[in-house]
């Protein structure tokens, strides 16, 4: 496989792990899309264990969100800004603190983000548990999903 190929299936990963984070953009599915590009170029076992392995993660994280409240955050009074904290948060959390720092990250963001805008502590807590309880969870388990498979799709191409 190509640099380029492999530039654009990068690319393809990275606005489908932006696109998680916005609303109407299928950005799990763009995710494995772009495993699947890369799968379909790259003739190496490793690649199809890939797309296996992030094809049964989307779908249990279908699974997971299905029994999780539907996204409702803009009935919560959010602006679009707390998903961009709370992305980048998670996106900090997950490299600092491998795997199991997104989910803080998550919840930090939403915090940060929070206490900017309101001002006081306890607002910002009470804030956060509301955007977290009106949909925050099913972002963050979509986030985190894409996040897991494009880890593994890094670690294939460059130890792969």
């Amino acid at each position: 496989m190509g640099a380029w190929d492999l530039l654009l299936a990068g690319l393809v990963l990275l606005l489908g792990l932006c696109g998680v984070l916005l609303p109407g953009v299928p950005g799990s599915w763009l995710v494995w899309a772009g495993v699947l590009w890369w799968a379909l170029k790259d003739p190496r076992p490793v690649a199809w264990w890939v797309l296996v392995g992030a094809t049964v993660l989307l779908l249990l994280s279908r699974a997971v969100r299905w029994a999780l409240p539907s996204r409702r955050l803009r009935a919560t009074g959010y602006d679009g800004r707390t998903l961009v904290y709370a992305g980048c948060g998670s996106f900090l959390g997950f490299v600092l603190l491998p795997v199991a720092g997104a989910v803080p990250g998550f919840l930090a963001g939403v915090y940060v983000r929070e206490r900017l805008r309101l001002g006081r502590r306890g607002e910002a807590a009470a804030a956060t548990r509301t955007v977290m309880r009106s949909g925050g969870w099913s972002v963050l388990t979509e986030l985190f999903a894409c996040q897991l498979i494009t880890a593994a799709w890094l670690g294939a191409v460059f130890w792969g």
